[in-house]
């Protein structure tokens, strides 16, 4: 999943608005109900507009599918286990490489139920990570009582994964500069090479980070500022579900 360091560039979007608890909340309660339908509308509904609400967010079609493209992967292979699972009802027989493989109606029916979950999911994934920035995301979830522990150590992560980002891309210009990845051996040691001095760099950032924010006075908690929730989003939060769930026996 991608979270934007800063909202997006359609920044008077109603989902870039819209109050990062109320977002996680209706995903939370989406989610179960997706994994828990019995049809194939209700599934490829959310998914329908969650990529919709993506593409009005100002995501490029590209940056979608490659988002989608691991989900999708896994969705198809567990489509195709099924569909060659044995069940009741033949459905066609594939000879490959001298390996004979039915399909059966009822697996068909199973896998493509399994792949629609998968893909409704992700999507409603990708769209709380497109309209929502990280730092956002941690403030819904230490209101959810996530444990602050959790939330402090996101925090730090997120915030030097970028630092050592940058040191690394360093590091590589050089290798690559004098040839560090021409040919698979050369480039196998040089790049473990980058990861040593990453390792290496990381521990001795995380030893400096400790003592500064010690000498300037850290006491182990991140104060994440909370805003009363408007009665007005959780209506129309409440609103979109309960017109989903329509579909959820569908």
């Amino acid at each position: 999943m991608h979270y934007a360091l800063h909202r997006p560039e359609r920044a008077d979007n109603f989902l870039n608005r819209l109050d990062g608890r109320v977002k996680l909340l209706v995903v939370l309660v989406l989610l179960p109900m997706i994994l828990s339908c019995r049809g194939f509308v209700f599934p490829l509904l959310v998914g329908a507009l969650s990529v919709s609400s993506c593409l009005r967010l100002g995501v490029r079609p590209r940056h979608l599918l490659l988002r989608f493209a691991q989900p999708l992967l896994f969705a198809a292979a567990v489509f195709l286990f099924k569909m060659f699972t044995p069940g009741a009802a033949p459905l066609f027989s594939l000879s490959v490489w001298g390996i004979t493989l039915i399909g059966y109606a009822d697996g068909l029916v199973a896998g493509g139920l399994i792949a629609c979950r998968i893909t409704g999911a992700v999507s409603l994934a990708a769209l709380l990570g497109f309209s929502t920035t990280f730092t956002e995301l941690l403030s819904a979830l230490a209101w959810f009582r996530l444990p602050p522990a959790l939330i402090e150590v996101a925090l730090f992560a997120w915030r030097y994964l970028f630092l050592l980002y940058d040191d690394a891309m360093v590091v590589y210009g050089a290798q690559k500069n004098r040839l560090g990845y021409v040919g698979y051996r050369q480039g196998l040691r040089s790049f473990g090479t980058l990861a040593g001095a990453m390792v290496i760099k990381a521990f001795d950032s995380s030893q400096t980070i400790t003592t500064a924010m010690a000498q300037r006075g850290y006491d182990g908690t991140t104060p994440l500022r909370q805003q009363p929730l408007r009665k007005q989003e959780l209506a129309a939060a409440s609103l979109v579900v309960a017109l989903l769930g329509v579909f959820w026996h569908v």
